[in-house]
């Protein structure tokens, strides 16, 4: 398996599991008293489209050429690293 190759699964894993803690913490959201849920709802739609952003900058390192595999790294990472940091923010206000 190339280097490349190793990158984006490890990419699709931490993805994944991003996304199979989410359905946890939405499982607590619900539990929560009703002016609360409100709340959680709602960053739970903010953290699904930050999963969609960052699903989509996969699919496109997935296809990126030679030329452009650095940069697109480089943006897939902040935009992993804005899903995890707003993901561990939500998950402490739980």
């Amino acid at each position: 398996m190339s280097k490349r190759d190793e990158y984006i699964d490890t990419m699709k894993h931490q993805l994944d599991e991003m996304n199979a803690n989410m359905d946890v913490l939405e499982a607590k959201a619900q539990a929560a008293r009703d002016d609360a849920r409100d709340k959680y709802k709602a960053e739970l739609a903010k953290l699904r489209q930050q999963s969609k952003l960052a699903l989509a900058k996969l699919d496109e390192l997935k296809t990126a050429g030679e030329e452009s595999w650095d940069k697109i790294t480089d943006e897939m990472e902040k935009v992993r690293d804005a899903f995890i940091h707003s993901f561990r923010y939500f998950r402490s206000q739980l």
